[in-house]
């Protein structure tokens, strides 16, 4: 540690600095900022020579209090000591990084609003975020991420039935909790909301009788159980918005109009692309994205058009190419795809389309689509002629549109009509008929100007919206829901929410360049055991992510051992914003 003075126009001012050493070059951060010069003689009453030897002094002290937190510890174990009974030795730390996050997102000034509001006595904010921390790090029911929340370096101070009351509290300002999120989250990163994607899924519960929340309704997972839908909007990078939870029966396509207004009164957000599947696409949904600053895109299922329509569309002619200047129609039917150049390019068609709105149907052929959809219907194709030659199970399942027995067709008479004896075979027609579709992919839109590429990079970007769903249900877990109210049953997915939120800015802080799977385990597995004496060793494995982590918010807990009063300084400095 050493003093540095700087000079500016009208002041002088005093720092203490730390050198450090990296691949043998000097770097230097400032460890500490005391002041101006003359602050500190008139807060000190000394002259300036005074201070400056004070200074020097107290870097000095600096050094040598660094020098013995640092230095070689000794554990004193002993093979006759007993452990002690039902004492935590193992705690994880890669909550720390969410609790940052958490933080930044100014969290807990929302939850002291709220218990300004309701005065009760429960820490709410503690509550939330340990229920958050446990979502991500170790799913289950309120009781075991209550348990697990022991294993966290802050043990909680509030009680089980806390949770409960909370949970009932949260619900109550969910809309306020989500248009404070989205306000603050622009403190960590700009929101990208020139495009909001939306779509629909649904959740089911394990019981027979239905009641006035949990309906029988259409599964998304084909379960014959009561089941809640769940509206999430999603920005331009991938991060939640807005969520909404409705009945089971409800339509959803009727979902969107009430969360939209929302997002336009309570996020100020009046300018943006709607953009979701052809099954959110109904008339009153493009009316309500045809007005003001908004517009639409929204995918079109070629099987579903008009006869017409579908024939034009297939057409291999009357193509241009994309990002070509060329007006020339084209034939794809006439264009080499076994080179290479060509397997990249895409080509677009727009087609007049009735429509209750002025829009445009752009439709687009990718060669490199193409033999992704033949590929995959190849296999499928295969796995059908296996379950024909074993004998096997080769009952349809309907409501699976990809299941491979859908190619397999049952012959009971001769092609003159005779009857003959049953047999299966592999549905030729079926598959010429899919094939058909092959590169094909189609839009509906009511942006004039825009180039059609990047219509269609707009549209592609929907699979982030479905990942998010598969995050909440597969890896955050977000059922089965062991809650019975349905107030307690909203905030249980305000929590996953939030915690989806947080996830996502997690993965973009590492430039998006690990899987879920890998970041999930990498957090989950950071755990540290507490020596009992002088601190906590780690009993993790040193990756890059780990120290992609700790380098991006800079702090490290991988030391061979840290101090508990070092600890505490990071614990702290997770929540300081």
């Amino acid at each position: 540690m050493r003093v540095s003075i700087t000079k500016s126009k009208n002041f002088e001012f005093v720092y203490i600095i730390k050198d450090f050493y990296n691949n043998k070059s000097r770097t230097t951060k400032i460890y500490e900022k005391l002041g101006t010069m003359d602050y500190l003689c008139k807060e000190k009453n000394m002259s300036r020579d005074e201070v400056i030897s004070w200074a020097k002094s107290y870097a000095k002290q600096l050094t040598i209090k660094e020098k013995n937190d640092n230095c070689d510890t000794i554990i004193p174990f002993s093979p006759d000591k007993i452990i002690e009974r039902d004492a935590e030795r193992k705690f994880n730390c890669g909550y720390l990084f969410l609790q940052n996050i958490y933080y930044n997102l100014r969290l807990d000034n929302i939850c002291r609003n709220i218990k300004n509001k309701y005065k009760f006595d429960f820490d709410i904010n503690a509550i939330l975020s340990d229920l958050i921390y446990s979502r991500i790090l170790c799913p289950s029911s309120k009781l075991s991420s209550f348990d697990y929340s022991s294993t966290l370096l802050e043990s909680p101070k509030y009680e089980l039935h806390h949770i409960y009351r909370a949970l009932s509290v949260l619900f109550k300002e969910s809309d306020y909790i989500q248009a404070e999120l989205y306000k603050n989250s622009h403190f960590i990163k700009n929101r990208d909301t020139s495009t909001l994607y939306y779509d629909c899924t649904n959740y089911y519960f394990e019981i027979e009788d239905d009641d006035d929340f949990r309906k029988y309704g259409k599964s998304k997972e084909n379960r014959p159980n009561p089941i809640v839908g769940m509206g999430l909007m999603m920005d331009g990078d991938g991060i939640p918005l807005a969520f909404d939870v409705y009945e089971g029966n409800k339509n959803e396509q009727v979902s969107l109009k009430p969360l939209e207004e929302r997002i336009i009164k309570d996020f100020e957000l009046s300018k943006f692309i709607y953009c979701s599947d052809a099954g959110l696409a109904s008339k009153k949904n493009k009316k309500f994205n045809n007005i003001q600053n908004r517009a639409y895109i929204i995918t079109q299922s070629l099987k579903k058009l008009k006869k017409d329509d579908q024939e034009i569309a297939l057409k291999h002619t009357g193509f241009l190419e994309a990002g070509s200047q060329s007006t020339k129609r084209i034939n794809i039917d006439d264009i080499d795809f076994t080179d290479e150049i060509n397997k990249n390019r895409l080509f677009y068609k727009e087609i007049p389309l009735e429509s209750p709105v002025e829009e445009r149907l752009i439709v687009t052929y990718s060669p490199k689509y193409a033999a992704y959809q033949k590929n995959i219907r190849n296999k499928q194709i295969l796995r059908a002629s296996n379950m024909i030659q074993t004998n096997g199970k080769l009952k349809k399942n309907q409501k699976n549109p990809n299941d491979p027995a859908r190619f397999i067709e049952k012959i009971t008479t001769d092609k003159d009509g005779e009857v003959i004896e049953e047999y299966y075979s592999l549905d030729q027609e079926k598959i010429k008929d899919e094939s058909m579709y092959d590169g094909f992919y189609a839009v509906t839109t009511n942006l004039e100007d825009e180039d059609v590429k990047a219509i269609i990079k707009i549209s592609e970007r929907r699979w982030q919206i479905e990942e998010c769903f598969r995050i909440m249900k597969t890896d955050f877990k977000a059922r089965p829901v062991y809650l019975q109210n349905r107030d307690r049953i909203e905030a249980h997915f305000l929590t996953c929410f939030i915690s989806l939120i947080i996830y996502r800015l997690l993965a973009n802080k590492l430039n998006n360049k690990y899987t879920v799977a890998e970041i999930l385990k990498t957090i989950r597995g950071m755990e540290l055991v507490d020596t009992q004496y002088n601190g906590y060793i780690p009993a993790y494995k040193r990756t890059q992510i780990t120290d992609d982590l700790h380098e991006i918010f800079g702090f490290r807990t991988d030391y061979e051992i840290t101090s508990k009063k070092k600890m505490r300084n990071i614990i702290k400095n997770t929540k300081t914003v």
